[in-house]
């Protein structure tokens, strides 16, 4: 089974289209589908091409890139507490580069 990230707003839209189908969700995806509505800020189909920006980012994974859509940080200090369980520490200038393109897909 290959993993693959989805951010809030996708997965939100995954969810209501499940829904359709099946009429009935689990517990954990009605939970999970209202936490999506409720905490996803960005348009889905905005997801791709910001992740995609993001990962051009030197020393950017897709985790975090796609951590980055879901909370959309708005200050410096966002963009470090995203970063603080790396091993490495993510320099200014890419940090602020990470704000610019949030900023882009308000």
């Amino acid at each position: 089974m290959e993993e693959q990230y989805v951010s809030l707003a996708e997965l939100k839209v995954i969810l209501e289209r499940e829904k359709a189908v099946r009429t009935d969700l689990s517990p954990e995806q009605q939970y999970a589908l209202s936490h999506a509505a409720a905490f996803g800020r960005i348009a889905p189909e905005k997801v791709p091409a910001m992740v995609k920006e993001l990962l051009e980012v030197p020393m950017m994974s897709l985790a975090n890139a796609v951590k980055i859509a879901d909370v959309l940080p708005t200050h410096l200090d966002d963009v470090r507490a995203i970063f603080a369980k790396e091993r490495f520490a993510l320099s200014k200038e890419d940090a602020d580069k990470v704000l610019e393109i949030v900023n882009k897909y308000r």
